[in-house]
């Protein structure tokens, strides 16, 4: 669907199109988005782009878990009161900004960063499965808890990183499905998350 106005400029017409590629973001939002920006200050527009600009230049992901990281490990990676023993492994590093909201779960993350999804050629190469064998296999990891979202996909990814992980004979968990199938850990209210940690059962 074109987004283009052919009563708007083409700078105008520019930004339009490359919000409206925003998830979330429809062209009427990119429409609302862009002319909210022309009547913005030069000072609030400059602001705007240099944080999308640092977003790119001073962020990577954590060498350990694979969050997103402003240094070579993340604030949880690096803080010496959580505990390295657990593992809750993640979809995507905003289901981490849901899971910490809570102030329940004290262990680590590890990000995957997609699921599998045959249907969209997404793999177990495809996402960070080989990094978390690698990581479990250097021991000191006494419990993995998945936390893939309760998505056919999700489901998929935990079947498959349950078959991997059992020869290595450590203590596998889910979350509790207190998570209604097809939602994502990114939107579910804090006191779902925690009955699913806290109720997460053998799996």
């Amino acid at each position: 669907m074109d987004k283009t106005s052919p009563l708007a400029t083409d700078a105008v017409n520019r930004l339009v199109q490359e919000l409206s590629k925003l998830p979330g973001v429809g062209p009427k939002s990119a429409q609302r988005i862009t002319y909210y920006l022309l009547r913005a200050s030069t000072e609030q527009t400059q602001a705007l782009v240099d944080a999308l600009v640092s977003l790119r230049q001073k962020t990577q992901l954590c060498s350990c878990c694979y969050n997103i990281a402003d240094g070579d490990m993340c604030p949880i990676c690096r803080n010496p009161q959580r505990s390295s023993g657990q593992v809750l492994i993640v979809e995507q590093p905003q289901d981490i900004l849901a899971l910490e909201h809570m102030g329940i779960y004290k262990g680590r993350y590890h990000v995957l960063h997609g699921a599998i999804s045959p249907t969209e050629g997404i793999g177990g190469n495809d996402i960070r499965i080989k990094e978390l064998l690698d990581r479990l296999s250097a021991g000191g990891i006494s419990e993995v808890i998945i936390g893939t979202n309760p998505t056919l996909e999700g489901d998929t990814t935990a079947l498959y990183i349950k078959r991997l992980i059992a020869p290595l004979g450590i203590r596998i968990t889910r979350l509790a499905r207190g998570l209604p199938f097809g939602s994502e850990l990114e939107y579910a209210d804090d006191v779902t998350l925690s009955r699913a940690i806290e109720g997460r059962q053998e799996f």
